[in-house]
């Protein structure tokens, strides 16, 4: 994905942090790729992932002490109807009964692989099934 894909408010969500720029352009490629549904709306702290709702995130947010964190990084954040345990996982909040939010940190664009492609499908399929 180039950079013309992107709206004027993603690219100004990176102003401060242009490093981190290429791993999102390869997130948004490979969910395209994926065929994950969804569009992509810049905020000050995230650009959400919506489709009919939002399921998911790229943001800074530091859930890594600093010293853990690679540079650059990306924090991935999807809404699931069940915790997930897998390693990759470096925070999870159940913030609704059934409703669990979960944050990966990515620090290479290999950490963008199938796993983390299903869990985002999951994700988008049970956003677009809430009422």
């Amino acid at each position: 994905m180039d950079l013309e894909a992107l709206s004027m408010d993603e690219l100004f969500f990176f102003d401060q942090k242009r490093e981190a720029l290429p791993l999102y352009l390869a997130l948004r490629d490979r969910m395209e790729k994926a065929g994950i549904p969804g569009t992509f709306q810049a905020k000050k702290t995230q650009i959400s992932f919506i489709n009919r709702h939002l399921f998911g995130a790229a943001s800074f947010l530091p859930v890594l002490k600093a010293k853990d964190r690679p540079g650059p990084f990306l924090t991935v954040t999807f809404g699931l109807d069940h915790r997930l345990d897998s390693p990759r996982i470096h925070g999870v909040v159940e913030a609704y009964p059934n409703r669990w939010t979960h944050h990966i940190v990515i620090g290479k664009e290999e950490e963008l692989d199938r796993e983390l492609m299903d869990w985002l499908m999951e994700a988008s399929l049970f956003a677009a099934g809430k009422r």
